[in-house]
């Protein structure tokens, strides 16, 4: 085989694959900027702000806002809810501790069997309904948390497949740039290596230059 066409051969191989490494870094950039924007529209649909800073300085227990929240809230702290980050902590660290200071502990199915079993009871009922509609915007937060986790990935990985593709860039241009310097007529050579025993223990390799 000549070995011209060989770096030429080879180096197209790695020119198609700067086109592939190429056009999928730009999926997954649209991917991350399609879901990006997506979580910030509809976070910002539903109006949610975080407590200000003075409220969150007067956190006491068994109040709106505990003592427990402030690690994961207060630097959101008068901030509108527009991030998956902030809606992971709203979730978890706002609503959370909230439905678990309900009765059954906030668990959806469990007040809602309680309410079946005493249907005249209004307490429950209305219990019910709390513990649903916070469950429900609880989960809601923690999807656009996931989209927005699923984002960055997505980003991420399009900037490792763009920085693979420029340096298969740089050696599909070595490549062609020696496919030039090579004389038409040379041809690419390999060694047939040849284990030849000698005598008992003892072993030495012959090697032969074959043609391809």
């Amino acid at each position: 085989m000549q070995r011209k066409f060989f770096d030429v051969f080879a180096s197209a191989i790695g020119l198609v694959m700067v086109v592939a490494l190429v056009v999928a870094g730009s999926l997954l950039m649209w991917g991350y900027s399609f879901a990006n924007s997506n979580v910030h529209n509809q976070l910002a649909a539903q109006d949610i702000t975080f407590p200000t800073a003075a409220e969150f300085a007067q956190a006491k227990p068994g109040t709106e806002i505990t003592p427990q929240m402030l690690p994961y809230l207060l630097k959101y702290a008068g901030q509108p809810l527009t991030t998956g980050a902030q809606a992971e902590a709203y979730a978890n660290h706002f609503i959370a501790y909230h439905l678990a200071e309900m009765p059954y502990g906030g668990v959806y199915a469990t007040v809602s069997a309680a309410s079946r079993a005493n249907p005249t009871n209004t307490t429950l009922a209305a219990e019910v309904q709390t513990v649903f509609t916070g469950t429900t915007l609880r989960g809601l937060l923690l999807e656009a948390y996931a989209f927005s986790v699923i984002a960055t990935i997505a980003f991420w990985a399009a900037i490792a497949a763009f920085v693979l593709a420029g340096v298969m860039l740089i050696l599909v241009a070595f490549g062609f740039w020696h496919a030039r310097r090579v004389r038409e007529d040379e041809e690419l050579h390999v060694h047939d290596d040849h284990l030849v025993v000698k005598s008992e223990g003892q072993h030495v390799k012959d090697a032969e230059p074959v043609t391809v």
